[in-house]
């Protein structure tokens, strides 16, 4: 199963989100739920930085594991636009999850920023 973890802050800004673990749907290659969640992800990451010129904190282990932290002392631009490719990322997943309930999980929990 894969695993979204989505952590959002105050305002409702998807800061953080975890995706990991394999779907198991189909053979490695054919896997089209995998897919379809890699492309969300890496989609959103790579939009993110091409589109609004934030650069995130992305680590990938190529095996099923990608963690992303938005930087902190967004303006308002970039909230506003990190907020609507964040909500179109969520809004993927839980589609894909909807279609695929026993592959793919998405949890949203909240967010707080360490000091």
């Amino acid at each position: 199963m894969i695993r979204c973890e989505l952590w959002r802050d105050e305002a409702g800004l998807v800061r953080d989100w975890l995706i990991e673990g394999h779907s198991g749907y189909a053979e490695a290659g054919s896997d089209i739920v995998c897919s379809a969640v890699s492309v969300l992800a890496i989609t959103c990451v790579n939009s993110l930085e091409a589109l609004c010129g934030i650069r995130c904190d992305a680590k990938d282990n190529g095996n099923g594991y990608l963690r992303v932290i938005l930087p902190t002392g967004l303006d308002e631009t970039q909230q506003h636009d990190a907020r609507l490719l964040t909500g179109y990322l969520e809004q993927g997943l839980r589609d894909v999850s909807n279609q695929y309930p026993k592959y793919v999980r998405v949890s949203v929990k909240h967010w707080r920023e360490t000091p």
